[in-house]
């Protein structure tokens, strides 16, 4: 990464000031208490719903120890560094939406990230200080589960709209989503809303949706947080694939149209 030559200045509202040249309208986060729940996907597939729209949309990959997004897209090598000494996003190859990982700024994206938190926290706030992002319509930060030092970071320092929460149908993962809610919560952040990923299954042959894991209604912890639910995705083996190939742009059916109630409520942000 580049030496950090901003010494991490603050905007007027305390959050971290963006590059020089950056104009970013809205940041989201999309959360989760813990991992597997597929919450990398759900930022790439809502990532790929905005850029189908029209918006201009960029990828903070703020899961450090666990990038993956990178892999979705099928991007490869390392960020450029400007004449200003700033990073500048990889483009998707079909949506142009710009991603910013560490995967992408170390020469063996395999190596393991074997960092403590400041540091971990401190590489967050450059991917936002010291990046050149241009104008976007929508930032998605793509957060490591949990509630640790990195999403304290985002949530403190960047100029977040609100906060996106995933899960899945199990009752282990909903009880640990209640915290990362409630993180949201005592941070005083707007949760846009809640997607349940790996909803059901529909047979390929009679259309038939049922659920892998029990019937377990979402509607119910949405009205414990008093939140919407704005998506429930499938399991789809079309999405499997195409996230195997880094070809998740490709998306089409339901696993990309089941965010339109979610995308619908972030174009209603002022």
């Amino acid at each position: 990464m580049p030496e950090n030559r901003s010494n991490m200045p603050l905007s007027m509202d305390n959050h971290l000031a963006s590059s020089e040249g950056s104009q970013i309208n809205h940041v989201i986060a999309v959360v989760s208490g813990k991992g597997g729940v597929g919450k990398s996907t759900v930022t790439a597939l809502l990532a790929v719903e905005l850029a189908k729209q029209g918006y201009k949309v960029g990828i903070l990959d703020a899961d450090l120890t666990g990038a993956s997004i990178p892999y979705l897209f099928g991007l490869q090598g390392l960020l450029k560094v400007s004449e200003k000494g700033l990073l500048e996003p990889m483009k998707t190859a079909q949506l142009g939406i710009k991603v910013v990982s560490i995967a992408l700024v170390m020469e063996n994206p395999e190596m393991a990230v074997i960092w403590r938190g400041p540091l971990l926290s401190k590489a967050i706030q450059q991917f936002w200080t010291d990046v050149n992002w241009g104008e976007l319509d929508y930032l998605l930060v793509d957060m490591p589960p949990g509630t640790s030092d990195v999403p304290l970071t985002v949530m403190q320092m960047l100029p977040l709209d609100g906060v996106v929460v995933v899960t899945s149908p199990q009752d282990m993962a909903r009880s640990v989503v209640k915290k990362a809610y409630h993180m949201a919560n005592q941070l005083q952040m707007p949760v846009l809303g809640l997607v349940e990923n790996m909803s059901y299954v529909t047979c390929p042959h009679c259309g038939e949706q049922f659920s892998v894991f029990g019937q377990k209604p979402l509607s119910e912890a949405a009205q414990e947080f008093n939140v919407q639910v704005c998506a429930e995705i499938p399991l789809d083996p079309q999405l499997a694939e195409l996230t195997d190939q880094g070809n998740i742009e490709q998306i089409a059916g339901t696993s990309s149209s089941s965010l339109k109630e979610l995308v619908d409520a972030l174009e209603t942000l002022s």
